[in-house]
């Protein structure tokens, strides 16, 4: 149906385990409006669809933006019409999320992994601005990842490049819902953490933070882990810059040490020239920016 109403407004939706975010912006990325409801339980592709239809004509009930731009936890085909899989969300195998919104919503959609999402804003308008090679990882109930090369996303061979949490880090590690053992995401996401300490991450943050010794040893142990998974991207991708986001980068002040020291033994100098190693500027809200920028560039 025409969009009589449609002005040069874009949204953007970072779906995630327990919170779907949503942000509806102008062109130069100002956000107008937001809104944020619970990822249905269980988070099955239909009550989700349903549930993020709901929330985009909530948002924007006079059809302002036609353009809707979708984060996933999980690759997406190249197309950005299919979310392939999402290791941590039941039933999400081959799910063609823009065809099932398109009709309902009357709007037209694309699709992306969320943490390429999170790269792409903090690219527009964050911490990764004016620069061409970068890799991302966001720290949480997973660990994601995104890979910017030439100013460009890196998507590889049928769009599922990128996910940088399942590559392998201890061959007798711990099962990962990806098939592989000891993945940088078993070691590195919140569930990784629990099993350096039971204490909760913010508890843990907060201990760090008064300089209790145990806290710091536990932070300087995930540090490590986190930094020897990335001294094998380093050595691949060379990047001038990593951001670290996601929940548990709240407490980056007190793993990065440990993560530098073991970039700095692990990696020839020749190939972390230059790098930089930080925080992400945007925080939660990168994703749904991301989104929302990709909508802008791939619908026109």
């Amino acid at each position: 149906m025409p969009l009589l109403n449609a002005e040069n407004h874009v949204i953007g939706v970072d779906l995630g385990g327990t919170a779907i975010k949503l942000g509806r912006f102008d062109a130069a990325g100002s956000m107008l409006a937001e809104a944020e409801v619970s990822t249905p339980q269980p988070a099955m592709p239909g009550a989700v669809s349903t549930a993020i239809a709901e929330a985009v004509e909530q948002l924007d009930p006079q059809h302002r933006a036609e353009r809707v731009g979708i984060g996933l936890p999980g690759p997406t085909d190249a197309a950005g019409r299919i979310a392939r899989l999402s290791i941590n969300l039941p039933g999400w195998v081959d799910v063609p999320l823009a065809d099932w919104l398109e009709p309902q919503l009357g709007r037209r959609i694309t699709l992306a992994n969320d943490a390429n999402c999170a790269l792409v804003g903090e690219a527009w308008l964050g911490a990764a601005r004016q620069r061409g090679d970068v890799i991302l990882l966001t720290l949480g109930t997973g660990v994601g990842g995104g890979i910017l090369l030439g100013g460009k996303l890196f998507l590889g061979h049928g769009g599922a490049a990128g996910e940088l949490g399942l590559i392998g880090l201890d061959p007798d590690g711990p099962p990962c819902r990806s098939g592989n053992t000891g993945s940088l995401e078993q070691h590195c996401s919140i569930a990784g953490l629990a099993r350096l300490s039971p204490l909760a991450p913010p508890e843990l943050a907060r201990r760090a933070a008064a300089g209790d010794a145990e806290a710091l040893a536990v932070w300087a142990a995930y540090g490590r882990l986190l930094g020897i998974g990335l001294s094998s991207l380093l050595y691949v991708l060379t990047p001038q810059l990593v951001l670290i986001g996601g929940g548990l980068s709240a407490a980056s002040d007190h793993f990065l040490p440990a993560l530098w020291r073991e970039v700095e033994q692990r990696v020839l100098a020749v190939s972390r020239q230059g790098l930089a190693i930080r925080r992400c500027a945007l925080g939660n809200g990168a994703g749904r920016l991301g989104a929302a920028k990709l909508a802008l560039d791939r619908l026109g």
